[in-house]
């Protein structure tokens, strides 16, 4: 029952707060001659003022005692509360004993700052202890830290590049420096591992018999769920993540690489990946054989270019801008269909016949079928390639109808459309179906200008 009066307090505080202001403003504005009418109604707003004030200390008193927040914090809003309180007693029987003050507006000054500085005390005991400063910040920063760049995932440390960023994100609000629920501290190694007033949290090597993954898989309904339901939840990922580092030792000090990887976990270590500019890097691909040496000859010596996309990989570029490659021989791809990334058959004579023969290329990422003589009919064909990035179709006859047997290619980010038969009246309608892709339609129109150009003149000769 004292903890239930005790969680009051967050409802009551904001009485006082409320009251005292509009009491000590009304008493201000009666110490001039033009507003004296209003002395009535500040004795009544300064009496319930300060009963909410009496109130709010009592129920603050007991919420501390939880031990959930940082004691010199507490102390400090605890304080100052009793003062705020004790001086809306005096102001109250200053008012009822109708004793003139020498200066009658200090007692509603003092009382509207000290309001002010107790409020901020008590919002940073609730959201960290520099929530008001953080409006100020410079732009792109946020207090509650969030996901580094990691150029290189193998090589980042697992705690403090990924881990302890999940755990800031989710947990600090609660288990920080500025507030403890549960004597809890999460935001340093030692603190996080000691645990708190029901014992350690995480047991190194044994994940599913850790309490905070425990918690964290408990129905969302479940009083005892973290975090809780009214707060962001952590993400499938989060939870494997947080699961993995802990099942692996819960170690502070390795790198990525040093732990074992299941697949997910791969999976989810990929999407950490970033450029210094804070772009996603495509996760890495998967390991592949080394194509048929016969099959690259066989197309090389009709004049097609077939070459590694990097040193030490066995995934393969092709280029066929100078080979007579057509319907009768493309079939000369598919021994390459695990192999070839990037593919280049624009302006060659392939029809709808070919694309059964192109939508087998499984690997493929980077397809451009510029200025062939394919159509929205045969175009459903290439809705099997699941890796496609970038699809190339200027100078075609292609429509919107054909690209709508497209839509569910999800890593499609770039569809090059110039010269086609897509209409300008269409892209909406594209940007719907491929709401995460560029779509370049060409026909770029470069501004010029005056020191673009320079008109040379001959000399004048003499007369």
């Amino acid at each position: 029952m004292i903890q239930f009066i005790a969680r009051l307090h967050p409802a009551l505080v904001h009485l006082p707060i409320g009251i005292l202001l509009i009491a000590c403003v009304l008493r201000l504005l009666s110490l001039r001659a033009k507003y004296t009418s209003l002395q009535a109604a500040v004795s009544f707003t300064v009496f319930w003022g300060m009963v909410a004030a009496v109130l709010s200390c009592i129920t603050g008193y007991l919420l501390s005692q939880s031990g959930e927040y940082d004691e010199t914090l507490v102390g400090q809003h605890q304080w100052l509360g009793i003062i705020t309180a004790s001086l809306a007693l005096l102001f109250y029987v200053s008012l009822k004993i109708k004793r003139r003050l020498a200066f009658p507006w200090a007692m509603p000054a003092g009382i509207i700052l000290l309001v002010s500085i107790t409020g901020h005390l008590g919002g940073s005991l609730t959201h960290g202890s520099d929530y008001l400063s953080a409006a100020f910040e410079s732009a792109g920063t946020d207090t509650v830290a969030k996901a580094k760049v990691i150029p290189n995932v193998q090589e980042a440390i697992l705690y403090a590049d990924i881990v302890q960023p999940i755990l800031q994100q989710r947990c600090y609000s609660c288990h920080g420096a500025a507030k403890q629920k549960g004597k809890l501290r999460m935001d340093q190694p030692d603190l996080l591992m000691k645990g708190g007033k029901d014992g350690a949290i995480i047991e190194p090597g044994k994940a599913d018999a850790s309490e905070m993954i425990k918690r964290i898989l408990l129905e969302k309904s479940d009083e005892h769920h973290m975090p809780p339901k009214e707060k962001p939840q952590l993400s499938s990922k989060d939870i494997a993540i947080l699961h993995w580092w802990i099942a692996s030792g819960a170690a502070f000090d390795k790198k990525t690489k040093e732990i074992p990887q299941p697949d997910k976990i791969k999976a989810f270590l990929a999407s950490y990946q970033q450029r210094e500019d804070k772009t996603p890097v495509r996760a890495p691909l998967a390991p592949v054989d080394a194509a048929d040496p016969k099959a690259i000859q066989a197309l090389q010596a009709m004049g097609v270019a077939v070459v590694p996309i990097a040193a030490n990989a066995n995934y393969l570029s092709l280029n066929a801008i100078t080979a007579k490659l057509d319907d009768k021989n493309v079939s000369l791809l598919l021994p390459l269909k695990k192999q070839l990334l990037q593919v280049d058959l624009s302006e060659k004579k392939i029809t709808d016949a070919s694309l059964n023969t192109i939508g087998q290329l499984s690997a493929v990422e980077t397809l451009q079928l510029d200025s062939t003589l394919i159509s929205d009919k045969g175009l459903a064909q290439l809705a099997t390639l699941t890796n496609l990035r970038s699809l190339h179709l200027t100078g075609t006859n292609l429509s919107l109808a054909g690209l709508q047997s497209l839509s569910a290619l999800h890593n499609l980010k770039n569809i090059y459309l110039y010269h086609s038969a897509v209409k300008s009246s269409d892209y909406p309608a594209l940007k719907k179906l491929f709401p995460s892709a560029n779509i370049d339609t060409g026909n770029y129109q470069v501004p010029l200008f005056e020191t673009d150009t320079m008109l040379v003149k001959p000399p004048k000769r003499p007369a």
